[in-house]
């Protein structure tokens, strides 16, 4: 009777360790699921719905070349409307679908206050675009991650474009936000470290959705700047309604654009009137390095096969965002957020879209700026030492 006793014992235990290899078998043959939250909806509705694609090619690319610890990407889409109070509510949706990242993050408010939500749910939360400087602070986000240029780094490059052209009339028309604040306040203080005198003639605040700039931009026109400064991620809408009001003004001197507001897609809108804009960013699909990189080729091939379209800036950032986390988490071989984020903050990665990119201690990619002006509604990208 005792032996019969033992050898039921033992094939229960033998059942219960099938059963548990069993589920971890198809668990690790189950998709991981990645959130993805951005404007769909809105004036930013075109860019998000851009990024999102991207972001679908790069997992695509990723797929095909084995996944991540051989699992197969799946992608789950989120329209936050602008709005961080939306922002907050879909985040908490894609954690209760179980997803082990979120990307997110094309207005820094709503990046913001999605922060502390996705920390607390212990999912590592990567920012692709949003800029302002406190998402890199540690408040919201212990482990940050950002891919897009900070507010600092940018307000370097436009300082010393200004400086150089030597204007002393400056003009702002900026976005009041997290965002656009910030982004004058680099601008501002990276002049006062170059020891750069000017008169702040005209100073234009507005909200994000706002697309009528007639009347700001004739207070702007009556100080008469030399240089006048917008700052508005409103690519969808407000950039390009601005660029074109401020042409129908006869604004004087020379409209410079806030870096990375001005992709293709705004200069398509705004037609003609972008001709002779300043602008500056990060990533260019057809210049050097980019033309040359593999990895840039493949997913500017992907994304033309999948969607029809060759990407952007903000594209290639939400695509890299995505590639850079399933390199860290292949090499680490985990999904957890502290050894994933670990491995990119202060890490180097070979072969991005980007090329060889490095983060800083505080998750900041560094970042290569170009200026650039608008010549026959195109891009050209302007010489190094300018």
């Amino acid at each position: 009777m005792k032996a019969t006793k033992t050898l039921k014992t033992l094939a229960i235990a033998s059942l219960g360790a099938l059963a548990l290899a069993g589920q971890a078998q198809a668990q690790a043959q189950q998709p991981i699921k990645v959130g993805v939250i951005f404007p769909l909806s809105g004036g930013a509705g075109p860019q998000g719905q851009h990024v999102t694609q991207a972001v679908q090619a790069m997992a695509a690319i990723i797929n095909e070349s084995g996944g991540v610890m051989g699992r197969q990407i799946e992608i789950l889409s989120r329209d936050d409307e602008s709005t961080p109070a939306v922002g907050v509510s879909r985040a908490n949706e894609l954690i209760s679908s179980g997803v082990s990242v979120i990307i997110e993050g094309w207005n820094s408010p709503v990046t913001l206050a999605m922060q502390p939500v996705i920390n607390r749910a212990n999912i590592l939360d990567i920012t692709a675009i949003s800029k302002a400087d406190p998402i890199l602070s540690g408040e919201g986000n212990p482990l940050a991650v950002r891919l897009n240029s900070s507010n600092s780094q940018d307000g370097a490059v436009i300082a010393k474009y200004i400086a150089g052209t030597k204007a002393k009339r400056i003009a702002f028309m900026t976005e009041n936000d997290a965002y656009g604040n910030g982004a004058q306040e680099s601008i501002e203080a990276e002049l006062k470290k170059l020891n750069y005198a000017y008169d702040k003639v005209a100073e234009e605040k507005f909200p994000f959705n706002q697309a009528d700039f007639r009347v700001a931009l004739t207070n702007v026109r009556a100080a008469n700047p030399e240089v006048t400064i917008a700052i508005n991620a409103n690519e969808g809408l407000g950039m390009p309604a601005l660029i074109r009001q401020a042409k129908q003004s006869r604004l004087p001197g020379q409209l410079v654009t806030a870096v990375g507001t001005v992709a293709p897609s705004v200069i398509s809108v705004a037609g003609e009137a972008a001709n002779g804009v300043i602008g500056a960013d990060i990533y260019f699909p057809d210049v050097e390095p980019f033309a040359s990189n593999e990895a840039n080729k493949k997913f500017i091939a992907k994304t033309q096969e999948m969607f029809k379209y060759t990407p952007d800036k903000y594209m290639a950032l939400g695509a890299t965002s995505l590639q850079v986390w399933a390199m860290a988490a292949n090499e680490v071989k985990s999904l957890d957020k502290e050894p994933v984020a670990k491995r990119i903050r202060g890490g180097s990665f070979k072969g991005t879209i980007f090329g060889d990119v490095s983060f800083a201690a505080n998750g900041q990619l560094e970042s290569n700026h170009k200026l650039f002006t608008i010549e026959n509604q195109k891009i050209v990208v302007r010489p190094a030492s300018n």
